[in-house]
Parts: structure tokens; C-alpha cells; sequence
């Protein structure tokens, strides 16, 4: 578990870089976290009611929902009525102080305010402004409200999710809305990146729609080349077997076998050599074609099997494989600890922290979510 104070006084990779967030939910404030963990200095602009995910519990702490405190660390918040003229002015006035503009309203609204990109960029040729939407501008779709689950129904996500055999699940984690944060990230770092060069900010859009298609891998590619409608296989990969998750004694273990050499050492490992030579089996696209059979065999050798022994004995000879864990196990394990995956603040916040690790400028933990603020940083 990694403590806040230990690294807060370091500057990050984005260390000088003024974002202005006048996002809410979650793929805009996630986007938004992310900078001001790797240092930049992110004043959130929120209506006089707050958030909307404010009230998304239980469980909640102080009045405020644990699903806000997930998303707006590393930000200090400011209350403003942007339908009015005077949060329409003090917008403004931030906006010629930001380097990056983060905003999810609905195409048209900022506009309306008299804020619109057109002419905020023409005032600030070199602000980046990062428009999270759900299906961008224009085209069939274009200007339409969209959320993460429906977004999962539309781009094909939800009809290869699930059971075979049954119907269309939704993903358990709000996928679509969260992808969508990372590409505003990568697009924000583009756009920063290449300004370097031109000296001029651009548009930034990212859309739940695309990035829900985004993550049709390997349907999408499956489906250019064969044709062959994807179909729900539940735990199990489309393309590669056994790339599952199957009973022991102590419950689930999923074996993620790659290749004919890590098949092998599986077979090794729970004495079945003669499963290697089987024609059946012998390659990927046979076990593949044949994962029924290869299926049964396998439940039979792991019957007696403790999930988390085998997995540690798969994993010390190179098979990825892993007992499944739920997420108080998973947070508790000792290596998120030792990957300061779990990061505590003041106050008695908790939260994940960062993915990705910088040698010389990691990511810093300097606000708590509710942070009070007013202007960005001198």
C-alpha cells in the first residue's frame, strides 16, 4: 500500500500543465484523474449541486458516493452555474489561463453558453480541448446522449459477452465509459506532444461509440476474415484453448495457455503426457477445434486439484494461470501491495492507484477528492 505523502512533493511527468475539467460522470473525470496524477494541475468545474455521481451509492461518506471518490483525486473543485452569465465569465477566465480543456456536455451546450470551440479557440489558438462524447458530432448518431451499458448493447460488446448459449450480457465494470478516459488521455498527449511542433492546441474527441468498437478484438478481426457471426463462449477465448476458467477442489483456476510449449508443460504438470501427443490436441488449432473433448479431460485431471497450489506450480514453469479471486482478495493480494496498486490519503481515503509507473516522475497523490480550490496554481 503506498502512502500519499511518500512521493507528493515529486513532479510529475505532466508537472506545469493547467487542465481546466468541466466533465462529470465518469470517462471525462477518469480522463482528468489520470493528468493530475502524473502532475498536472486540474481545476473541476462542477454545477452548484455537484456531480451527478455524488448520489451514485450506496456506499457513501459524508453525504458523497464512494463512485465520485473513485474518479476526482488529484483535482480541486469549484462550484459554478455555467447557465449563468457570471459561471459563463468565470469560465472564460480559466479557460485563458488552461493549457487543456476536458468537457463531456452534449454537443451544442457549450456553444449555446457562447463557449463554444469555434470561438474559444480562436481567443486560445494553442488550448487543447478534449471533448468526451457518446457518438461524436455528426454522422446518424451524432449529438445523441450516450451511455456506457447502452454503448456495450450498440458497438457488439454485450452480444459476445456471457455464457454460451446465452443470451447477451452486460461487461461487470463500466468498460466502455473507462476506455473512453484513456483514449482522451492518449489523444490529450498526442495533441500536447505535437504542439511542440506547431505551437497550436486542436480538438480532441473521443467517443463511447469507437472506443466500444475499439475493443472488438478478436471478434472484429475473426469476423473480416471468416465472415462467421461472433457468439458468446463464456469464459473461454474464441480462438485458443484451454484459455478458461475450470472447476478444482477449491474452486476456479483459469489457464490462459498461449502455445503448444506451455500445453505441454500443463500436461506435464498434471501427469497427462499422453494428451500431448493426441492428434486431438497436439496443436492450437486442433485443441481449439476440439475444446469440448480437451475440456473433459481437463475437469477430470483437475478434480482433486487445489486451484491456488496448481497455479503457483503452472505459473514457477512459465503456464499463465491463476485461481480467480474476487476483489477484496484481489486488493489484498501482496503484490498489488507491492505494485502500489492500493494508494491511502488523509482523511481516510483509499483508491487505486496509477497503472502506470515512470522511473524518474511517477505519478503523485497531492488531493484528496473534495479538495476545495479557486484558480490554478501560480
Amino acid at each position: 500500500m503506498q502512502h500519499a505523502q511518500a512521493n507528493a512533493t515529486k513532479p510529475g511527468a505532466l508537472a506545469g500543465v493547467r487542465v481546466l475539467d468541466l466533465s462529470r460522470i465518469l470517462g471525462g473525470p477518469y480522463c482528468a484523474q489520470i493528468l493530475g496524477d502524473h502532475g498536472a494541475d486540474v481545476i473541476k468545474i462542477e454545477p452548484p449541486t455537484g456531480d451527478d455521481t455524488r448520489t451514485w451509492g450506496p456506499p457513501f461518506k459524508d453525504g458523497v458516493a464512494s463512485y465520485y471518490y473513485g474518479l476526482n483525486r488529484n483535482k480541486r473543485i469549484r462550484h459554478l452555474d455555467l447557465a449563468s452569465s457570471e459561471g459563463q465569465q468565470t469560465v472564460r477566465e480559466l479557460i485563458g489561463q488552461a493549457d487543456v480543456l476536458v468537457e463531456n456536455f452534449k454537443p451544442g451546450t457549450m456553444e449555446r453558453w457562447g463557449l463554444g470551440y469555434d470561438e474559444i479557440s480562436a481567443e486560445h489558438p494553442g488550448l487543447v480541448w478534449c471533448r468526451v462524447s457518446g457518438f461524436g458530432t455528426d454522422g446518424p448518431l451524432g449529438s445523441l446522449p450516450g451511455y456506457d451499458a447502452a454503448v456495450q448493447a450498440m458497438s457488439g460488446v454485450m452480444s459476445v459477452n456471457g455464457d454460451a448459449g446465452g443470451p447477451p450480457l452486460r461487461v461487470g465494470l463500466p468498460v466502455v465509459d473507462m476506455v473512453t478516459g484513456l483514449n482522451a488521455v492518449i489523444g490529450i498527449l498526442l495533441a500536447i506532444h505535437e504542439k511542440q511542433r506547431s505551437g497550436k492546441g486542436q480538438f480532441v474527441e473521443a467517443a463511447l461509440y469507437d472506443s466500444g468498437l475499439s475493443l472488438l478484438h478478436p471478434h472484429a478481426a475473426n469476423w473480416f476474415l471468416d465472415g462467421v457471426q461472433p457468439r458468446p463462449t463464456g469464459n473461454a477465448h474464441p480462438n485458443i484453448y484451454p484459455y478458461d476458467a475450470l472447476d478444482t477442489a477449491t474452486g476456479p483456476i483459469f489457464l490462459a495457455v498461449g502455445n503448444d510449449r506451455q500445453f505441454g508443460l500443463l500436461c506435464q504438470c498434471l501427469n497427462r503426457p499422453e494428451l500431448v501427443d493426441d492428434p486431438r490436441f497436439s496443436r492450437a488449432g486442433a485443441r481449439s477445434i476440439n475444446r469440448e473433448a480437451l475440456r473433459g479431460e481437463l475437469t477430470r485431471s483437475l478434480a482433486d486439484q487445489n486451484a491456488e497450489d496448481l497455479a503457483a506450480r503452472l505459473m514457477a514453469l512459465g503456464v499463465p494461470a491463476a485461481a480467480v479471486l474476487s476483489v477484496d482478495q484481489a486488493l489484498a493480494h501482496p503484490h498489488t501491495l507491492h505494485r502500489q496498486m492500493v494508494v491511502e490519503m488523509q482523511g481516510g481515503y483509499r483508491g487505486l492507484g496509477a497503472p502506470v509507473k515512470l522511473s524518474r516522475t511517477p505519478a503523485t497523490y497531492r488531493y484528496t477528492p473534495l479538495t476545495p480550490g479557486h484558480d490554478f496554481d501560480e
